[in-house]
C-alpha cells in the first residue's frame, strides 16, 4: 500500500511529497501526529520544492555575470560612502513593484555590476523575473532580429520581464540605430517595468554618446525622472570589488 501510494504521488508529478511521504512511513514517531499535522508535512516539502526549483530556474534565466552575489557581503565602509539604508530599502524590491528604476554609477571596480547582481538575486527570491545583459549585448541581439525580421518579439522579450539590468550603460558612443533601438526598450519599459542602469558616467556623459540630441533627450527623460540613483566610490587604498570577491573578467 505504501509502494503503490508513492507510486501514485510521483505520477501525480508529486515528488517531493513522495519521498516525505515515505519518510513519514519509515519514521515511527511521525505515527503519532495527526491527520492534519502529516498532511501539512507532506505539503510543506512539495510548496517547499517547488518553490526552491523556480527560484533555481529565475537565477538560470537571469544569467547573471556574478550569481554570487549577495546584499549581505556588501561594503558599507564610511569611506564608500554608500547609503546602507537606501540599499536595504531597494532589497525589499518595493521599487519593482513601484515600477521605478535604479542608477548605479561609479568608476570600473566600483563594485556596479555586484550590486545590481545582489538586488537581481533579492528579485529573483521574491519571485520577479531578472535578466543581465550589457549593453552592447543587448544592441546587438535587437540590431540582428531587426535584420532577420524579428525585432518586434526582441522587443517584447527585454519589454515583459520584471526587473532589466543593464551593465556598462553608454560605455562608449552609439550609432543613431543603436540610440533608437535603446530609445525603443526604454520607453515600452517606462512606468511599466524597472530596470538598473549601471554606468561608469553620470547622465550628462550619456547624453554626450548618443547621436542625436532629441533622442538622447527622449532617453534621458524617461530613465533619470524618479530613478533612485547611487554613487559608488573607491579610495586608492581600497580594493575593487573585484578583487574583494574574487573576480576576473
Amino acid at each position: 500500500m505504501s509502494q503503490a501510494t508513492y507510486e501514485k504521488l510521483r505520477a501525480l508529478r508529486l515528488p517531493a511529497m513522495a519521498e516525505a511521504y515515505m519518510d513519514q512511513m519509515n519514521d515511527p514517531a511521525m505515527q503519532q501526529l495527526s491527520f492534519a499535522e502529516r498532511m501539512a508535512f507532506l505539503t510543506d516539502a512539495e510548496w517547499s520544492k517547488r518553490k526552491s526549483n523556480r527560484l533555481q530556474r529565475l537565477i538560470a534565466t537571469a544569467r547573471f555575470d556574478q550569481p554570487n552575489a549577495h546584499i549581505a557581503e556588501i561594503d558599507f565602509s564610511p569611506r564608500r560612502e554608500l547609503n546602507r539604508d537606501l540599499v536595504l530599502k531597494l532589497a525589499s524590491c518595493d521599487f519593482i513593484q513601484d515600477t521605478r528604476n535604479i542608477v548605479i554609477m561609479g568608476a570600473a571596480g566600483t563594485g556596479k555590476s555586484y550590486l545590481a547582481c545582489a538586488l537581481g538575486m533579492e528579485a529573483c527570491r521574491r519571485s520577479y523575473s531578472v535578466r543581465f545583459i550589457r549593453m552592447t549585448e543587448l544592441i546587438e541581439q535587437m540590431s540582428l532580429a531587426k535584420a532577420e525580421g524579428g525585432i518586434i518579439r526582441c522587443y517584447k522579450e527585454f519589454s515583459k520581464v520584471d526587473l532589466l539590468i543593464i551593465d556598462d550603460w553608454m560605455l562608449t558612443k552609439i550609432t543613431p540605430e543603436g540610440a533608437t533601438l535603446a530609445f525603443e526598450i526604454v520607453h515600452r519599459r517606462h512606468k511599466k517595468r524597472s530596470t538598473v542602469f549601471c554606468s561608469q558616467f553620470l547622465p550628462a556623459g550619456w547624453h554626450l554618446r548618443i547621436p542625436e540630441e532629441t533622442l538622447a533627450d527622449a532617453i534621458l527623460d524617461r530613465i533619470v525622472y524618479d530613478s533612485y540613483q547611487i554613487q559608488l566610490r573607491n579610495t586608492e587604498d581600497m580594493p575593487s570589488m573585484r578583487q574583494l570577491h574574487g573576480i576576473h573578467l
